[in-house]
């Protein structure tokens, strides 16, 4: 149960007050697909994606500050060393957070062995 969330990158939540992570999948199918956004920190290959990776964290917190998001859960965490959880938040009036993320550009589809290349 989450008291509150907060964003970490586009695609990653944090569970207050637990400090659980979590994966977006934008109602994508465990390891079959799914949304990306760009990475953060260390992870962007570029400038650019350093630049992208604070615009969609910027929308996902203003997605999670809504009223009445609910979190569910996939059943399945993912095969990174965290071992996220891998989620979907619906908003109040029942949209996927990952799909609203999809629709105005701030994420792209993610699909296995498939990189987004956020430099081009």
């Amino acid at each position: 149960m989450c008291a509150s969330l907060a964003a970490v990158d586009g695609d990653t939540v944090k569970c207050l007050p637990s400090g659980q992570n979590m994966r977006l999948l934008g109602e994508g199918v465990p390891f079959v697909s799914g949304i990306d956004t760009p990475e953060i920190g260390s992870h962007a290959k570029c400038i650019k994606e350093r630049k992208l990776v604070l615009i969609a964290k910027g929308r996902l917190k203003e997605l999670l500050a809504e009223k009445g998001l609910r979190v569910e859960w996939s059943g399945v965490i993912d095969n990174t060393p965290a071992h996220r959880p891998l989620v979907n938040i619906y908003r109040a009036d029942g949209e996927e957070i990952g799909k609203t993320l999809l629709k105005e550009g701030f994420a792209r589809e993610w699909r296995p062995r498939h990189r987004n290349d956020w430099c081009d």
